[in-house]
């Protein structure tokens, strides 16, 4: 008999679970809730949002189903976006997807009585992104604040190999996500979930009339939103999102069909692609004007410095990323414009002609992610790399202001795979490891009414004067004047220089005189200024109490100031900022902080250096401290008393 009660109870629950997550069941209480529980500062919230994969075999082929159902609650106006939805569709290669809406309604409380507003016909349209795919998009009508909206969506699709990622978290907060996935005994899948929540996964095997179905059920509560941060190179890459790729199909006559490859596979393939390593393996386009422009040059830096320039006067990015040619090497080097795998397909065979060790580096740019799986198609760019002994130089001349192991920022993403001559394949980073500097000179002097005026160099290396010169591009002096009197509010900026713009090797030198006279604070008979004049960090750039994923600091760099000032006549020293110096645990941070006076002058040196391009997630703490620590100590102010 007990065991009966608890198989009843067992029962119930489940029943009471499925019913709070049905369309159609909304109360007053949940209309009346003014914010998230968990994150108040949310402009709206999944209730549930649930999923549900099958398969059908119709006419001889499979068709594969998936059923989203979901709830929202809106809190302020900040959550009214949620009211626009979309479901992306494939419509090319003459095997189109379906996709339709349904259920999709909003709910107020008006009166203290619930009232439903279904979705009009002028609510649902389709977009055309382009000749393969379609949105089919709904607008919830009579959103405002307190309401719920709900929906659900069918897309029925005939591609097998591509089951859609199913996003447990987004930019609001999920209270309750479920997704159930039917697959056919015929069909194996590789699956993996990104990103740090714990998500809960249930496997039973389903026997039907004709064949047996894995049935897997994945689910989470109370599911954080993520949300952009400083320092993230793509807030994709830690969110949690569970991922499909087809890796066997099961013939009826027993035999197995393995799609998936590793590493090794996916790299050898593309590398006997035509679009790809044949493009290499032509010269005769270029050797006539490539000879002329190596001249007598003959160490290899000199060669493979010239091949870089050469190519990048010679070509025009088109703009397209890409891994295989679209017209190819020859044909968009007779036009002079390419994509990303032509231009640089071709910087490698010149390299190679030259008698340079060189070879195709694989990647996928920030934007593209990280790739989850094994596979040609997660690649999205392709960059040169010459061995040097033990080393690589990485090449992309796709950009005028890239050089030795200067990347554009948009493919330092992690690691890329390097292929050699015969398709073999290996990992290589792609993250910068040399700390790239920034120093900066200052000599300033305190007139009697407090105005501060002197004059500035400021040094920029490496990645810093690559970002100098990106951030700067086509900007003639006086643009930069604005924009630094833009940075600084209050300066004025006079006998503005530049040194080395065009020349890649060396640093880039600004120079100019300035004036400001809201430096200073005076109050009674003393000044009140800080060390670092107008260089000082204001604000924390680290505001979470935790992180989940690392700090992509992307650069190592350094931040180096030699501060003197003069003070006024009249006035001395009362009392200067104690010296500092902080290390970051594990060494990934260094802050010194050193001030002293001689006479009527101060002496200031700080720098601040970040030593890693990755922080991980343990260190955030340390990392926020550490930023404190730095910020306050740059707004402690100096005081002059003024002699009587």
């Amino acid at each position: 008999m007990r065991k009966i009660l608890v198989v009843a109870f067992l029962l119930f629950l489940q029943t009471a679970v499925s019913q709070k997550l049905q369309l159609g069941k909304v109360t007053v209480e949940e209309l009346k809730e003014k914010s998230h529980g968990l994150d108040p500062s949310a402009g709206a919230a999944f209730v549930f949002k649930t999923g549900h994969t099958s398969f059908v075999y119709s006419k001889d082929k499979w068709l594969v189903t998936t059923t989203v159902k979901v709830k929202i609650k809106i809190y302020n106006k900040n959550g009214f976006e949620k009211a626009n939805q979309g479901i992306a569709y494939y419509v090319g290669g003459g095997t189109v997807e379906k996709a339709f809406f349904s259920d999709a309604v909003t709910y107020n409380l008006v009166d203290g009585k619930i009232e439903k507003t279904k979705l009009k016909t002028e609510g649902e349209f389709i977009e055309n992104v382009n000749d393969e795919w379609k949105i089919k998009k709904i607008v919830l009508p009579a959103v405002k604040e307190g309401s719920i909206i709900e929906f659900s969506y069918e897309l029925i699709s005939p591609h097998i190999t591509r089951i859609n990622d199913w996003y447990f978290q987004g930019d609001i907060p999920v209270n309750s996500a479920v997704y159930t996935a039917l697959i056919p005994q015929y069909f194996q899948y590789r699956t993996i979930i990104t990103g740090y929540e714990a998500i809960d996964k249930k496997t039973d095997i389903v026997n039907g009339a004709q064949y047996a179905e894995l049935k897997t059920t994945y689910s989470g509560s109370n599911i954080g939103a993520i949300r952009e941060e400083s320092f993230v190179n793509n807030i994709k890459n830690y969110t949690s999102i569970l991922k499909y790729e087809l890796a066997s199909v099961s013939k009826q006559n027993g035999l197995i069909e393995n799609l998936s490859q590793d590493w090794s596979g996916v790299t050898k393939q593309i590398y006997d692609d035509d679009n790809f390593g044949k493009q290499m393996k032509l010269g005769s386009y270029f050797e006539e004007e490539l000879k002329q422009a190596l001249g007598n040059k003959n160490s290899p830096d000199e060669r493979i410095k010239a091949i870089l320039q050469f190519v990048k006067t010679k070509m025009t990015w088109d703009g397209k990323f890409g891994i295989f040619c679209d017209k190819g090497v020859k044909k968009a080097y007779t036009e002079k414009t390419g994509n990303v795998a032509e231009i640089n397909l071709m910087l490698i065979a010149m390299l190679k002609y030259a008698g340079i060790k060189a070879n195709p580096v694989l990647l996928s740019t920030k934007s593209n992610g990280i790739p989850s799986f094994p596979n040609r198609t997660v690649f999205n760019y392709v960059v040169a790399a010459v061995e040097d002994k033990q080393e690589f130089i990485l090449l992309d001349a796709t950009n005028h202001n890239s050089f030795f192991n200067i990347l554009p920022t948009r493919t330092l993403n992690w690691a890329g795979r390097l292929i050699r001559d015969n398709g073999r394949s290996e990992d290589i980073d792609l993250m910068p490891t040399k700390v790239s500097i920034d120093k900066v000179s200052v000599l300033a002097s305190i007139d009697e009414s407090g105005g501060v005026s002197g004059k500035l160099r400021e040094q920029y290396y490496d990645y810093a004067a690559f970002l100098f010169r990106e951030n700067n591009d086509n900007l003639n002096n006086q643009a930069c004047v604005v924009k630094l009197e833009k940075k600084f509010q209050g300066i004025e900026i006079s006998n503005y220089s530049l040194e080395n713009v065009k020349n890649l090797e060396s640093p880039i030198i600004e120079n100019y005189s300035f004036e400001h006279n809201d430096l200073v604070e005076r109050i009674g008979g003393k000044m009140y200024l800080s060390a670092m004049l107008f260089f000082e960090k204001k604000e924390n750039p680290f505001k979470q109490e935790e992180r989940k994923f690392p700090v992509d600091i992307t650069i190592p760099y350094s931040d180096s100031f030699s501060i003197v000032i003069n003070i006024p006549k009249g006035y001395e020293v009362e009392s200067l900022p104690e010296n500092m110096n902080l290390i970051m645990d594990g060494n990934y941070g260094h802050y010194s902080f050193v001030i002293s006076n001689s006479l009527n002058t101060i002496q200031i040196s700080s720098t601040y250096t970040i030593n890693a391009s990755l922080i991980p997630s343990i260190q955030y703490k340390n990392l926020k401290q550490f930023y404190k620590m730095m910020i306050d100590k740059q707004n402690e102010k100096i005081v002059l008393n003024k002699i009587k």
